[in-house]
């Protein structure tokens, strides 16, 4: 679904550059875990990934469509759901939604009706007529993932999906995208909950200072870094306790 060969990418001249040699590859149906500690260059990949940024080498490509040459081919096939809040805050739930079915592209009748199964799925049937700016971030969150998922892409990618929400929002989100998954679509997901990413993930990779330093299956690669018993484990041994920015 996704190749990256070779990616650079530097911001400005005489920095360290943000992806260094970058090699990925995701596979249909993936549950992938891009995981790293901050400023280690995962949003700057998915950005890249996602055709809203270029990189300066390399090449990359989803559903063999090469995003560097052609990235507005391939919006149809990925939704994106960012760490902030994309919702229009003076409007309502179900007003957010339609915008963004039409911005798709989507039919009104099937607007209609993806918006009628998402709300109640995500427990926001009585608060589909109040205005995003009222609602609790465990709320936004919910709506902020129906959102990128209404078109019904074959990929979705997630950055931080259930960061500062409560306990239930997040149970409830993180099983929305298990059920989805299941189901054959493709889920690249960044986080800081290691234990969430290893109990989700089938494959992860794991990203510092701009290099992919292990990827693979987690048990696996956990197995192979002894003393290793978890995924937080293994990921402090290859990034280090140094605090990050």
């Amino acid at each position: 679904m996704v190749q990256v060969n070779n990616l650079f990418k530097t911001y400005k001249k005489g920095f360290a550059p943000a992806l260094s040699g970058v090699n990925l590859t995701i596979q249909k149906g993936d549950f992938f875990g891009l995981l790293g500690p901050n400023g280690a260059g995962k949003t700057t990949l998915i950005s890249i990934i996602c055709g809203l940024s270029p990189a300066n080498i390399g090449t990359a490509y989803m559903n063999e469509t090469d995003i560097l040459r052609y990235p507005e081919k391939i919006k149809k096939y990925y939704g994106l759901v960012p760490q902030d809040i994309a919702l229009y805050p003076s409007l309502t739930a179900e007003e957010n939604l339609r915008f963004f079915g039409r911005m798709y592209g989507i039919p009104g009748n099937t607007i209609k009706s993806e918006v009628d199964f998402w709300l109640p799925k995500m427990g926001l049937s009585n608060h589909r007529h109040k205005k995003i700016n009222e609602y609790s971030t465990g709320m936004k969150r919910r709506v902020n993932l129906i959102a990128g998922i209404l078109h019904k892409p074959s990929i979705i990618i997630l950055d931080e999906p259930t960061v500062g929400v409560d306990v239930q929002s997040r149970v409830l989100i993180l099983e929305t995208l298990k059920e989805i998954n299941s189901k054959g679509t493709t889920v690249i997901y960044t986080s800081h909950y290691l234990e969430e990413a290893e109990d989700l993930c089938n494959r992860i990779a794991i990203i510092d200072k701009g290099r992919i330093i292990k990827e693979g299956e987690p048990a696996q690669l956990i197995a192979q870094e002894n003393p290793c018993s978890n995924l937080e484990d293994l990921f402090i041994k290859l990034t280090g306790k140094e605090l990050r920015d």
